[in-house]
């Protein structure tokens, strides 16, 4: 058995810790808990029973020998720096979306995770969906050609402002390090490069912050991406808009694909586009399409248990991770390379600056403070 601690007991955090309690993660267990808040503790222990053990404190967990792994469940920043601290003490790691606030915190805690040399996740659950699965494996086995272009238009989020007047924290460069990119749209970010397994060579966005919410952070994003393949791609999101939209298009020199509303459509070639280019001697021709209707299974695959499952059948069977942790780094580029840009008024080479971007985060929190620090004087 895995013997798992959950730090963190938030929404999330408890969410986990309840699948494990139930005993719905084969060969995992509930083992310990961690909160600094008295009250969440003692509700573990109404909830859970004394078999599993409460700590206000995250290093006396780490360090009691009640646990073998730890999933970490607690607010953005704090994700790279308790990781780092589990793999000191030898333990498994499974962390939260995002896995930090900025690269520079990330890659720190994938160099340490390399030398601990024990299993490393990230609950990117929605790889875990068959749609996105299907998408890579067309990908991956050609089916498309060459990628050209992506575009993903990720609007159905919308937050009204009780949602963020719900905590001082929220939507604050120093509480969750940004906004719709850093909270919202994390696993649409993973599953842009996971899915197309294309490198960004540099990338032009328009953050704006605050635009329709009374809010530090960006409520709003357009961003245009240039791939080594010499492909491009368009990233818009927002929390402000009603209905809103969720689709995802990926188009190769042999087709095109559509996600939206929970379906994937093929726009198949029956040649190439640049195989057709240089045969046809016409003056609007076009290459012979099919609409496919792509066969996916139905639901949307096992989310939150199955990466938990994933994890635990990594550190008992060896079984490849679906989402090592190391992973988290990349979604989390393309979004410091928004805010870089947009900061900056001017294309982000990739990898960006890390040094750079992280100065210019620091700046932005003591900026914050100031206005608070104002704001209570006034």
């Amino acid at each position: 058995m895995l013997r798992i601690g959950v730090i963190g007991l938030g929404n999330m955090g408890t969410s986990h810790a309840d699948v494990l309690a139930r005993g719905e993660v084969e060969g995992g267990v509930l083992a310990a808990v961690c909160d600094a808040r008295p009250e969440r503790l003692e509700w573990a222990r109404e909830q859970y029973g004394d078999q599993v053990k409460g700590f206000g404190d995250a290093e006396q967990m780490m360090a009691s020998g009640e646990i073998d792994g730890v999933v970490i469940a607690t607010p953005h920043y704090d994700h790279p720096p308790l990781a780092i601290r589990a793999f000191a003490h030898g333990l498994h790691v499974l962390i939260e979306k995002p896995a930090g606030v900025y690269t520079k915190q990330v890659r720190e805690m994938n160099e340490a995770a390399a030398s601990a040399g024990t299993v490393f996740a990230i609950m990117y659950n929605q790889r875990t969906n068959p749609l996105y699965r299907k998408l890579r494996d067309l990908v991956e086995s050609g089916e498309l050609g060459e990628i050209r272009r992506t575009n993903w238009i990720i609007t159905d989020w919308y937050r009204p402002q009780s949602y963020y007047d719900s905590g001082s924290w929220r939507a604050t460069w120093e509480g969750e390090g940004g906004g719709v990119l850093i909270n919202q749209c994390p696993h649409q970010l993973d599953l842009w490069h996971w899915t197309t397994l294309l490198k960004p060579k540099r990338m032009r966005a328009f953050c704006r912050f605050g635009k329709y919410r009374n809010i530090e952070v960006e409520d709003e994003v357009t961003a245009y991406v240039e791939y080594e393949n010499g492909g491009t791609g368009v990233f818009i999101a927002t929390t402000a808009e009603a209905p809103g939209t969720n689709r995802f298009e990926v188009t190769g020199t042999r087709g095109k694909i559509v996600i939206e509303d929970g379906k994937m459509s093929f726009w198949r070639l029956r040649v190439s586009e640049p195989e057709f280019n240089a045969s046809y001697r016409g003056l609007f021709g076009k290459p012979e399409c099919w609409k496919v209707e792509i066969p996916v299974e139905p639901g949307s695959g096992p989310q939150h248990k199955g990466i938990l499952q994933n994890w635990t059948d990594a550190v008992l069977k060896g079984t490849p991770l679906l989402a090592p942790g190391e992973d988290g780094i990349h979604g989390l580029m393309l979004s410091n390379a928004m805010l870089l840009s947009t900061w900056t008024d001017d294309w982000v080479e990739m990898p960006i600056d890390e040094d750079r971007f992280h100065v210019e985060l620091m700046a932005r929190i003591d900026e914050s403070r100031q206005r608070r620090t104002q704001g209570a004087k006034a």
